[in-house]
C-alpha cells in the first residue's frame, strides 16, 4: 500500500482527518488517485488509512486510524453504525440523513433516506469510484430499496469529478411524497435542491410555527414552502412565501393545495421583494430568512456577509414593534460568531433592538465532530424585536 508522510505540524496530528497538499512531507509507493493509502508521521508510525487524490487541495482524507481497505464489509459496517446512531438519537429513521460524510467515517459520502428511496452523493474521487459498492451495501442492509445518484453538487469539481444524476438501483420514479408533522410535501429526488428536500430544517418547521398563531408571516426563500405551510397550519392570520425559482413556487402551490392551506406565493427575487415591501410600508409579525448558501469558499466570505447584512437590515425594518425573526445560515465559512456580529451590525443599521429567544442547531442526523469544524455548517437564531427602543 502506498502512502504519504505528513509534516510534523500537520493538522491530522492534532485530531483533524484531512491532509492538505502543503502538509505532505513525502509520497511513497506511487499511489494512484482514488487509492486507499497509509498515513505515517515522521517517525514512520502509522496514523491511519486514507483516500488519496493528488489533484485535490485535500490530498488525503482519513477514514480509519488503523490499516483498512474499502470493501463491501467495511461499507456495510459503517452505514449500519450510522443508521444505529440515528435510531439511538430518536431520529425518524425513515426520513433522515443516514450518512453525513466524515461525521460517520465515510469522507465524501452523503446518504439521505426518504422511506424506501435512498439518495446517494459521492463527492470524493475514491468514494465515487466505489459508489456501486456503497449502493450494494445499502441494499444489503435495507432491502429492495431504490437508490438515486445526486452527484450534481459543484463541490465535486474540486476532486476532478463530473456532475451527473440518475438512478443507480430500483424503481426509476423520482417524484415521491413525504410527511412532516402532519404536512405533506411532494419531493423531486432527481431535480429538487440538495437531495430533494431540506432535511436539515425538518425539526425547525414546527419550532418556528409555534410562534405563528395570529401573526402575519413572511417566509423568504420559501423553496418547497415548508416554513410558510407550517406557519399557516400553526394559526397565522396571513402568510406570504417569496421565491424566485418558478419551479419551486409551482411546487409550493401544489403543496399548499395538497394540505388545504392558504398562502400567498410570490415569484420574485427576495432582495427586490424586500425593497418593494419597505417602500410600500408593509409590516410583518414573523419573518423567516432561510437562504441558500451565500458562499462555498472562504474567499467569498466578505461578499457573503455583505449580502446577509443587507438581507437582515431590510427584514428588521419590516418587522412590527414586537415582531420575530427566525434566521438561518447554511454557509460553513460564515461562522456562528461572524453570523452574530453581522446580525448586531444589521440591527444598528436598521435602528432596531432585539432579544435572542433561542439558537437553532444542526439536526442530530447531521452530527458534528469537534475535531473537524467542516462537519458543522448550520446555524440560526430566533430574535424578538424590542418596542420603544
Amino acid at each position: 500500500m502506498g502512502g504519504i508522510v505528513v509534516k510534523p505540524r500537520a493538522r491530522i496530528l492534532h485530531g483533524h482527518d484531512w491532509v492538505f497538499s502543503s502538509e505532505v512531507l513525502k509520497v511513497f509507493g506511487k499511489p494512484a488517485d482514488g487509492d486507499v493509502i497509509s498515513l505515517k508521521d515522521g517517525r514512520d508510525h502509522l496514523i491511519g488509512s486514507a483516500i488519496y487524490n493528488s489533484k485535490s487541495q485535500i490530498v488525503a482524507r482519513r477514514f480509519s486510524r488503523r490499516k483498512q481497505d474499502l470493501d463491501l464489509d467495511f461499507f456495510k459496517r459503517r452505514i449500519a453504525q450510522a443508521a444505529e446512531y440515528r435510531e439511538r438519537r430518536a431520529v425518524d429513521s425513515k426520513l433522515c440523513r443516514v450518512v453525513w460524510s466524515e461525521s460517520d467515517g465515510l469522507p465524501g459520502v452523503i446518504v439521505d433516506r426518504y422511506g424506501d428511496y435512498f439518495v446517494l452523493q459521492t463527492v470524493t474521487l475514491a468514494m465515487d469510484l466505489r459508489k456501486d459498492l456503497i449502493a450494494n451495501a445499502i441494499v444489503d442492509l435495507f432491502g429492495a430499496v431504490a437508490i438515486i445518484e445526486r452527484n450534481d453538487a459543484p463541490v465535486r469539481r474540486a476532486e476532478g469529478l463530473e456532475l451527473r444524476s440518475g438512478v443507480l438501483s430500483g424503481d426509476a420514479s423520482s417524484q415521491i411524497a413525504i410527511e412532516i408533522d402532519g404536512l405533506k410535501f411532494e419531493v423531486d429526488l432527481l431535480r429538487g435542491q440538495k437531495t430533494g428536500f431540506y432535511l436539515d430544517q425538518k425539526q425547525n418547521y414546527r419550532a418556528v410555527a409555534q410562534h405563528a398563531k395570529d401573526r402575519r408571516v413572511l417566509d423568504c426563500f420559501t423553496n418547497h414552502g415548508a416554513f410558510a405551510l407550517a406557519c399557516a397550519q400553526g394559526g397565522a392570520i396571513e402568510v406570504t412565501g417569496v421565491e424566485e425559482n418558478s419551479e419551486n413556487i409551482a411546487g409550493a402551490r401544489r403543496n399548499a393545495a395538497r394540505n388545504g392551506l392558504k398562502v400567498e406565493w410570490i415569484e420574485q427575487d427576495v432582495f427586490q421583494f424586500l425593497r418593494g415591501a419597505e417602500k410600500a410600508g408593509a409590516q410583518y409579525d414573523l419573518i423567516v430568512l432561510d437562504p441558500p448558501s451565500f458562499t462555498k469558499t472562504k474567499s467569498g466570505l466578505r461578499d457573503a456577509v455583505r449580502g446577509y447584512r443587507e438581507l437582515h437590515v431590510r427584514a428588521f425594518k419590516l418587522l412590527s414593534k414586537d415582531g420575530l425573526l427566525a434566521t438561518f445560515s447554511c454557509s460553513h465559512h460564515v461562522s456562528e460568531n461572524a453570523f452574530a456580529l453581522m446580525i448586531a451590525d444589521a440591527l444598528v443599521d436598521a435602528r432596531r433592538s432585539a432579544r435572542r429567544l433561542r439558537r437553532f442547531e444542526q439536526a442530530p442526523d447531521h452530527p458534528v465532530l469537534p475535531t473537524l469544524p467542516e462537519t458543522e455548517y448550520f446555524k440560526g437564531v430566533l430574535l424578538e424585536m424590542m418596542p420603544g427602543r
